[in-house]
């Protein structure tokens, strides 16, 4: 069996398993604990380094109804690898563990969509998925995902993935959730970073997938994620959601304390 080995334990988030617990509860006790978890269909979380956006994720995976079953959707950062790629089968190591495949559904996604490759070139130094896994491994154990990293060009082929994730999730007997991974605005001041995310989350919580694409275009927003986050929209509105919620927002100033040129964090859950 394959085991894709941690890319960035250690520099994204901590490398031992210890450590990494700890960090762990360090973000989701930066939020209130809610009384009741809620369902969802899908989310939008970042994925920057724990120590910098892991609070604003730690704020969605503490407040939502976690299934057994996900779909996780990066960018690709790398440039490595097809732009459309999938990993089938096998494993993926970070300090707690193993987290399965889930090779059924990965193949049902790929029988839907033929134009992803099974490519593991894309997600060997991807950082952007990786991230999220230590949250389900502290929270949901016996979970498997699927791993799709992508960086299609065109809001057409993106439509088409969302649809193909949705038919292979419709036809399920069990919840699967679909998580976008993706930061928002890079690298601007803390005052345009506001706006432009704002801009690109009031198209998500209108679960407006083309809107998202073009505003995203139109104003120059630095939005790594604007693939996934749209195939994720494109996927939800297939399977019925009907409203979307801003569970955090805050840049790396709030971190750092340095506002002029800061990164853009939010969690979104939709329903």
């Amino acid at each position: 069996m394959h085991v894709r080995a941690p890319a960035v334990a250690g520099s994204f988030y901590e490398g031992s398993a210890s450590g990494l617990r700890s960090q762990l509860d360090r973000c989701l006790a930066a939020s209130e604990p809610v009384s009741e978890k809620e369902s969802f269909v899908a989310a939008v979380v970042p994925h920057a380094g724990l120590m910098y956006s892991g609070a604003v994720a730690g704020a969605l995976y503490g407040r939502l109804a976690l299934p057994r079953r996900f779909v996780i959707v990066c960018p690709n950062h790398t440039g490595e690898g097809a732009a459309a790629a999938i990993d089938l089968e096998g494993a993926w190591r970070t300090p707690l563990g193993e987290a399965p495949v889930d090779a059924e559904l990965a193949a049902a996604i790929r029988t839907e969509a033929p134009f992803v490759e099974d490519d593991r070139a894309a997600h060997a130094r991807e950082h952007s998925l990786e991230v999220q896994l230590p949250f389900l491994q502290l929270l949901v154990p016996e979970f498997r995902f699927v791993p799709l990293c992508v960086a299609l060009r065109s809001f057409e082929r993106v439509s088409e993935l969302g649809r193909a994730i949705a038919r292979a999730i419709a036809r399920a007997e069990e919840p699967i959730a679909i998580l976008a991974s993706s930061d928002l605005n890079h690298y601007e001041s803390q005052p345009v970073t506001l706006r432009k995310d704002m801009a690109a989350i009031d198209r998500i919580l209108a679960l407006d997938a083309a809107g998202l694409w073009e505003t995203v275009r139109r104003e120059e927003i630095s939005m790594c994620g604007i693939v996934p986050t749209t195939a994720m929209l494109v996927a939800a509105n297939e399977l019925g959601a009907t409203s979307a919620t801003l569970v955090r927002h805050a840049t790396s100033g709030d971190v750092n304390g340095d506002y002029g040129a800061v990164v853009g964090y939010a969690a979104i859950a939709v329903r």
